[in-house]
């Protein structure tokens, strides 16, 4: 078991959560690694089908540990911002602190976050990662980077940029202010507001991991290429996709389930 995220299968969901409790669930060099290590390994894990990403204890994630600012502060912390431009980077063009959250849209399967407690600056930006974000009511939320000297930097700009206004996106980036959940799903930062965020994300997790995998993952993958490819490329992927889909055995098993009114039983 990682002392830092966990993750336990069960009928094609994968429940990722971040367990260091103690902290909030801050974002240690520790904690970095173990979100890279388990995303990269979910992305070819057979049979999983969907994937709900979550906190344990008082928060889903407060962000950068605090011991992390200290160091910036000093010779040190200089140094290794150097690293930030020169590091390796992934195919995409992340860097690994980048790549912790980025990895999440990566994976080829639906992404839900539950998110309760807080979600500041980079926990933010990790629940931005995934496709979906059930939130708590009375979550509190923030592009809190400036209240440091910084600017969000876990490909935060990236992930906020499909989801709300250029303004909006600026106005929180200034500001670093503390907003809820009700007012993230007004911005289009959050997908809906549950009493129970962990237990509607995974019951939604069970719903698509119903469904013809081959069919949820095209989906991801124009989903993904909608935010960033043109009109052209966006519709060849559709013919594509499609055409892959019609007649596979998946999709006939689909049809015949329906047809005679019996749940489908899927080959992944």
């Amino acid at each position: 078991m990682n002392d830092r995220v966990t993750v336990e299968m069960k009928d094609g969901v994968a429940d990722v959560r971040l367990v260091r409790v103690d902290k909030m669930n801050a974002l240690d060099n520790a904690m970095f690694a173990a979100l890279v290590e388990t995303g990269e390994r979910l992305k070819s894990e057979a049979g999983v089908r969907a994937v709900v990403l979550s906190g344990e204890g008082r928060a889903f994630c407060a962000g950068l540990d605090m011991g992390n600012f200290a160091q910036m502060a000093s010779g040190e912390g200089r140094r290794s911002s150097e690293a930030l431009v020169t590091t390796k980077r992934t195919a995409g063009g992340a860097n690994h602190a980048q790549h912790a959250c980025m990895v999440w849209r990566e994976i080829p399967v639906p992404v839900i976050a539950a998110v309760h407690g807080v979600a500041f600056g980079g926990g933010f930006q990790l629940a931005l990662g995934a496709d979906l974000r059930f939130v708590a009511a009375d979550v509190k939320l923030a592009v809190l980077e400036i209240k440091w000297g910084l600017i969000p930097d876990m490909a935060g700009m990236v992930l906020m940029r499909g989801l709300v206004r250029d303004d909006v996106a600026r106005e929180l980036t200034y500001t670093g202010r503390i907003f809820g959940g009700e007012e993230a799903v007004q911005m289009g930062l959050a997908t809906r507001v549950c009493a129970d965020p962990l237990a509607d994300a995974l019951a939604l997790a069970a719903e698509i991991a119903s469904k013809n995998p081959q069919a949820i993952r095209a989906g991801k993958r124009l989903l993904n290429l909608m935010g960033e490819g043109d009109q052209h490329a966006i519709l060849l992927a559709e013919s594509k996709e499609q055409g892959a889909l019609i007649g596979s055995p998946n999709q006939v098993e689909a049809v015949m389930a329906n047809l005679q009114k019996r749940s489908p039983q899927f080959a992944d």
